[in-house]
C-alpha cells in the first residue's frame, strides 16, 4: 500500500472516530454531573435539544430531576414542567432557571395559569433540593418534586427555552416555532417512554396555511385588482374586460382571505392565552373593511347619479385602506410565524414587483391623461369625439 493511500485511510479512520464520539455525547448516557450525581433513567427529549434524568422514589413518592438544556440567548431561561391538569404550558407548575445579575444560576418554581398570568411562588407540589449550573452554552437545573398521588409513575411534562428574563425575574415569551409547540408529552416514570401530546404538527400546518392563505388572498390578489381598475380603464379597448377582471380577483381574494381569517381564528381558540393583540386588530379591521367592499358593489350607483361621486370616494378609499392594512398584516404574520428568510425575501421582492410596475403604470397612465386634455383642448367645437374617454385615472 502506498504512503499516500495509508495517510487516506488513516484520516478517514480518525474521521470516523471523531464523528461517532460526537454522536455519542449527544446522549444522555453519556451526560455527567460536576456533583456526581447518578440517575436511575435518563431521557433524550425529543425537542429543543433537551434531555432529562430522573429517579423515582416510590417508597417516599418523589422524583428528582435534572433537567438539561440550551437557553435560547445565554442570558435566557430553560424550563421543566408538570401539569396536573393537562398537556401543554397553561396550567403547568414550572421549574425555570436562568443566570442572575451575580452569574450564578438560579432556579424558582412558577405556576403558569396561562401565558398572560405566570405567578412566581409556591406550587400545586413540594418542590426542594433546587439548584442550577450553566457551561458550554448548555443551562442544568436539578429538583427534587414531590408527586401529587401515591404510586404515581406518570406525569404530563413540558419543557421550554427563551430568550430573556426580566429584572423581577419573569421570563420573557418563548417563540412559537415547531420544536417549542411540540416540546411536551406524557413520561412514564419507569420505562421512560414519551407518548401523547405533540401536537405541534398540527397547529405548525394551520399556522402555515394561515399565513399562505392571508398573503395570496390580501397581500398579492387584493393589489393586483385595484392595480388592473386603476391602469386597464384607461384604454377604452380594454372597457368591460378590466371590470370584469377586477371584479374576478377581487372576490377570489376576498374568498380566499375569509378561509385565511377562518383558520386564524380557529388557531386562537386552540391556542388560549397566546394573543398577537396588533396582528389580530389588524386582521380583524381588514376583514370588516373587505366585507364592506364587496358589499359596496350591489350598492353601486350608475355613472349619471348623483350619488356616484360620493360612492367613488368610499369604494376607492376603502380599497386603498385594505391594500395597505393587508400588505403590513403580511408582515406582521411573517414576523410571528418566522419562516426560512427566503420567504420574507419573495414576499418583499413580489411586492416590490408590484410597486415598481404600479410606479410606471402611474407615470404612463397620467402621460395618457395630460395628452387627451391637450388634445380635447386643441379640436374645434362641434368636431367632437364619437365617445369621451376618461379624464382621470
Amino acid at each position: 500500500m502506498s504512503p499516500m493511500a495509508s495517510s487516506v485511510i488513516n484520516i478517514l479512520m480518525i474521521i470516523t472516530i471523531l464523528a461517532s464520539t460526537s454522536h455519542a455525547q449527544l446522549t444522555c448516557t453519556t451526560q455527567k454531573f460536576t456533583s456526581n450525581i447518578r440517575y436511575d433513567h435518563c431521557s433524550d427529549l425529543p425537542q429543543l435539544g433537551s434531555y432529562l434524568h430522573w429517579s423515582l422514589d416510590t417508597v417516599k413518592n418523589t422524583v428528582s430531576i435534572a433537567f438539561i438544556a440550551p437557553p435560547a440567548t445565554p442570558d435566557g431561561w430553560v424550563s421543566w414542567a408538570i401539569n396536573p391538569t393537562g398537556d401543554g404550558m397553561e396550567g403547568s407548575q414550572s421549574l425555570i432557571g436562568y443566570k442572575a445579575s451575580n452569574g450564578s444560576i438560579v432556579v424558582h418554581t412558577y405556576n403558569i395559569s396561562s401565558y398572560d398570568s405566570i405567578v412566581k411562588g409556591k406550587l400545586e407540589f413540594d418542590v426542594t433540593d433546587m439548584s442550577g449550573e450553566y457551561s458550554d452554552g448548555v443551562m442544568r437545573i436539578f429538583a427534587t418534586v414531590g408527586l401529587l398521588e401515591n404510586g404515581q409513575t406518570t406525569v404530563n411534562q413540558v419543557w421550554q427555552v427563551g430568550a430573556g428574563v426580566s429584572q423581577s425575574g419573569f421570563p420573557a415569551r418563548h417563540e412559537f416555532k415547531e420544536g417549542n409547540l411540540e416540546s411536551k408529552g406524557r413520561l412514564d416514570l419507569l420505562s421512560g417512554e414519551i407518548s401523547g401530546g405533540g401536537n405541534g404538527n398540527s397547529k405548525t400546518r394551520k399556522r402555515n396555511i394561515h399565513g399562505i392563505l392571508n398573503s395570496v388572498s390580501w397581500g398579492i390578489l387584493f393589489p393586483m385588482g385595484i392595480m388592473i381598475a386603476r391602469y386597464l380603464r384607461t384604454w377604452t379597448s380594454a372597457d368591460p374586460a378590466w371590470f370584469y377582471l377586477h371584479g374576478f380577483l377581487q372576490v377570489s381574494a376576498y374568498t380566499i382571505g375569509v378561509a385565511g381569517w377562518a383558520t386564524g381564528l380557529k388557531l386562537g381558540s386552540e391556542s388560549k392565552g397566546v394573543t398577537y393583540t396588533g396582528h389580530r386588530n389588524i386582521g380583524i379591521a381588514l376583514f370588516c373593511l373587505a366585507t364592506l367592499q364587496v358589499c359596496a358593489v350591489f350598492l353601486r350607483p350608475k355613472n349619471e347619479h348623483k350619488l356616484r361621486f360620493y360612492w367613488n370616494i368610499y369604494h376607492h378609499g376603502t380599497g386603498y385602506a385594505v391594500i395597505v392594512l393587508g400588505i403590513l398584516n403580511v408582515f406582521k404574520g411573517l414576523e410571528i410565524l418566522s419562516p426560512a428568510t427566503k420567504w420574507k425575501q419573495a414576499y418583499t421582492i413580489v411586492i416590490c414587483s408590484l410597486g415598481l410596475i404600479a410606479l410606471v403604470l402611474e407615470m404612463f397612465t397620467w402621460f395618457l391623461v395630460f395628452k387627451r386634455k391637450r388634445s380635447k383642448t386643441t379640436k374645434p367645437h362641434g368636431s367632437g369625439a364619437a365617445k369621451q374617454q376618461p379624464l382621470a385615472p
